[in-house]
């Protein structure tokens, strides 16, 4: 039986705060913390002498990553932010006047303003509601990126029909799942899209400015990488002599990271994982749903519309006659954090919350209301 009392002890800023705002940032564990904290010591201790083991360590890092999406090791690479694995697929792509790039209705801004920026080059984007996506595919569809879940409203993007279906069809696929991955399971190897993304300051619970793709294995050999740096030739751990002249890449995503890591953004982002493993995605996923749909039932009652997406840790919910922005500030006057996205009130419940923090949410709110 999980304590998850204990568990919610582990994040100091909900002794203070009724914190229902992971979609925006994911608080952080003190075993988090202790983690970079510990690493900084390290270095002080000997000096970065051992500046090679850090990268030693990230591979462990890696490998866990690889165990928590079903995915090889071999095909994680990190990166500052979901941002960046975009643009390396964007920027990789031989683009050509006519091509489309399909997003979804109301997509994050990601997958927006990336594609949109081409159409200087004759690129179209297409932004469509996602039963329609796979009707809207075309000879020239080149790309279909979207997020895993909907940052606003909650809707959970139907990945399992999508992916074999755009396999087929010859369409790369892109999926952002930094509102998903750490809340619900993600399983690279079933799906198989070509990128997955996920910035990993979110339900990931780690600091901002660490991030992570995994690169289908089909797709490395074709994808160039954005950045060329003294970490790019395969043989780079050997710094006594580092290869001068065209580097030679490695066959794995590890190519895609080009120079020095952020270590102890790194080690910070080891314990929230080894946490979510230890706990496993299967329950997580149990407990995150299930206070979701508690606090759909609590809005519902106070007068509000929830949107009707009950597989998403998001719940994004209407008030009639009340502006949802008006409403999130007020509740953050009382210490109760949650965010409006586009006049909805987006409410996002993580594993260390509890039905205490719905019943703050809904005795504020009804004062408010």
């Amino acid at each position: 039986m999980t304590d998850w009392a204990a568990v919610r002890a582990l994040y100091p800023a909900l002794r203070n705060w009724t914190y229902l705002n992971s979609a925006t940032f994911g608080q952080l564990s003190t075993p988090t913390v202790d983690a970079i904290a510990r690493h900084f010591a390290h270095r002080d201790e000997l000096a970065c002498s051992d500046f090679l083991g850090w990268f030693d360590d990230a591979d462990l890092v890696r490998a866990k990553l690889a165990r928590l999406v079903n995915a090889a090791p071999a095909d994680i690479a990190f990166t500052p932010n979901a941002s960046t694995g975009l643009g390396i697929l964007m920027r990789g792509i031989d683009w050509q006047a006519g091509d489309e790039v399909l997003t979804l209705e109301n997509e994050f801004p990601n997958n927006i303003y990336a594609p949109a920026w081409l159409a200087a080059r004759g690129v179209v984007l297409r932004e469509v509601p996602a039963e329609r996506l796979l009707a809207s595919v075309t000879p020239s569809t080149r790309l279909v990126a979207l997020s895993a879940i909907n940052y606003s409203t909650g809707l959970r993007a139907p990945l399992e029909a999508l992916a074999p279906a755009l396999r087929a069809k010859g369409v790369l696929f892109y999926v952002d799942a930094t509102q998903m991955l750490g809340a619900l399971p993600f399983d690279f190897s079933a799906l198989q899209p070509d990128m997955l993304a996920v910035n990993c300051y979110k339900w990931m619970l780690a600091p901002n400015g660490i991030a992570f793709i995994a690169v289908h294995p089909d797709l490395r050999p074709k994808l160039d990488p954005l950045t060329i740096g003294w970490r790019s030739h395969h043989g780079w751990r050997n710094v006594d002599n580092l290869h001068h002249g065209a580097p030679e890449l490695t066959a794995t995503a590890e190519k895609y990271e080009g120079g020095m890591l952020p270590s102890s953004l790194i080690y910070g982002l080891e314990a929230s994982v080894d946490l979510m493993l230890e706990l496993t995605p299967a329950l997580i996923a149990q407990r995150v749903l299930s206070l979701a749909a508690h606090t759909r039932e609590s809005l519902r009652a106070l007068g509000a519309e929830p949107l009707p997406y009950d597989d998403s840790p998001i719940v994004a919910a209407r008030f009639p006659h009340h502006d949802a922005s008006a409403l999130a500030k007020a509740l953050k006057q009382q210490r109760v954090l949650v965010s409006a996205r586009h006049g909805l009130l987006r409410v996002s419940t993580h594993f260390y919350n509890d039905e205490s923090d719905i019943t703050a949410l809904t005795t504020a709110l009804s004062r408010l209301l």
